[in-house]
């Protein structure tokens, strides 16, 4: 008897525990495929520590044929689906073209950076959403400060050593606050360079971490001040040039370097499946199955999943409930075979953390507010429960930044063209032409 076949697309936080939680559900009673444009599952929270030399790159590039046992994965880039066959087409990395065909379907494709209409944006800035951009970004940086170090006019070497970052929600504000510990420690190592690094965090919003509780927010405000950080709420860019960013206030900030952490959207192949949306992410009931298609299910950031906490909202866009949401997928999928009952999508807030780098930190967790070394603790606690792998190898990494200094080199492995500003996946770095 031929095995039902159940392909999950994307491999974020939403299809990784998807297919872990069904593997482990299934014992090898279905066939469970995982199609996604890279080999590995992406921590997201710990790219900021990436991009300050404080975490090694592949810690947070979880392998995926490595730890979901019983799991088929196919690399690929998913463009098509046909909800009547039941198939799905994907590109190969090589450019060849294939389908897969399901018989339940889990649509956990993610999103892509937000973009605004804002002149010079799309040409001078650069996103962080993956490890690519990461690794550009440390690399920027060490590079601008060596630069601003050799250079003889003072303009200049203020222009190289200031960074600007668009977005204080949880990766801004947190790019910003490693960003400037970093650039400390550099500057440190170079006796030439007579500016101090300056970063800047610009946002509309009225405070930093605008979705957080007010008393976290005034902790990361609190730190970010305290290390120098040019905090201005309120304000964001109205023009980006290749010499410096306009500021809406009416201000010029002459830089190199602009980092665009404004948001996310969900990715654009969820409006070419010709299925009803919501502020761009895909209807779906509160057992995440789409309406009219009960073998498709979807979640994560792609699917506006309903909030039973607060009726007629949707839940956010938060790696949280991304993961809830396919570990119940996977639940509900199992029922619609027969094994248990299906349930809806229902959460309770355990907290939120927010890593400041260094040793300050901001935490709620169970609503207990907590700043610096406690909630410091908390955070990194959380981070290794949630990391499928490599847990001792991140704690080893922290234990040599705390005990030796960061190096600071450039290797040059992502050049700027790699990773322009746009909505495409930024784990696959472009080629260059």
């Amino acid at each position: 008897m031929t095995k039902p076949r159940v392909v999950i697309v994307g491999a974020g936080f939403a299809g990784y525990h998807a297919a872990k939680t069904l593997s482990r559900m299934a014992r090898n009673r279905a066939e469970i495929v995982v199609l996604n444009s890279t080999d590995y599952f992406l921590y997201l929270p710990l790219l900021p520590e990436v991009a300050a030399g404080v975490v090694e790159p592949t810690r947070i590039a979880v392998p995926l044929s490595g730890t979901l046992d019983g799991v088929r994965v196919v690399i690929g880039e998913a463009d098509e689906v046909d909800l009547q066959n039941r198939w799905v087409g994907f590109t190969q990395p090589e450019g060849d073209r294939n389908r897969l065909a399901y018989d339940r379907l889990v649509l956990a494709v993610g999103s892509v950076n937000k973009l605004l209409p804002i002149p010079g944006v799309t040409e001078y800035a650069h996103g962080f959403r993956g490890l690519p951009e990461a690794l550009y970004l440390h690399d920027h940086v060490v590079r601008q400060l060596e630069l601003a170090e050799q250079a003889e006019d003072p303009a200049e070497q203020q222009a190289r050593a200031t960074f600007v970052v668009v977005g204080a929600g949880y990766t801004g504000t947190e790019v910003a606050a490693h960003g400037q510990l970093f650039t400390d420690a550099l500057h440190a190592q170079k006796p030439r360079l007579t500016t101090r690094p300056r970063w800047m965090l610009l946002d509309v919003a009225p405070r930093v971490l605008p979705e957080l509780d007010k008393r976290m927010s005034a902790t990361a405000h609190r730190v970010l001040e305290r290390r120098g950080v040019d905090v201005r709420m309120g304000t964001s860019v109205a023009e980006a040039t290749a010499d410096g960013v306009k500021l809406t206030d009416g201000e010029y900030v002459p830089t190199c370097t602009l980092v665009w952490c404004v948001g996310v959207r969900p990715d654009p192949f969820v409006a070419e499946l010709g299925l009803r949306t919501e502020r761009g992410r895909l209807v779906v009931d509160e057992y995440l199955n789409v309406p009219g298609y009960p073998e498709v299910f979807a979640c994560g950031d792609a699917a506006a999943v309903p909030d039973l906490t607060r009726p007629g909202q949707i839940c956010a866009m938060t790696a949280q409930h991304a993961q809830r949401q396919g570990k119940l997928a996977a639940h509900n999928i199992a029922a619609s075979y027969g094994q248990g009952r299906r349930r809806p999508y229902k959460h309770h807030d355990l907290g939120w953390v927010v890593d400041l780098g260094g040793k300050d930190a901001a935490a709620n967790p169970l609503k207990v507010n907590l700043a610096g070394l406690p909630a410091k603790a908390v955070t990194r606690g959380y981070h290794l429960l949630a990391m499928p792998a490599n847990r001792t190898r991140i704690s080893a990494d922290w234990a040599l930044d705390a005990t030796l200094p960061r190096p600071g080199v450039q290797l040059g492995l992502v050049p700027a063209n790699a990773v322009p500003l746009e909505s495409t996946t930024p784990e696959v770095p472009v080629r260059s032409r």
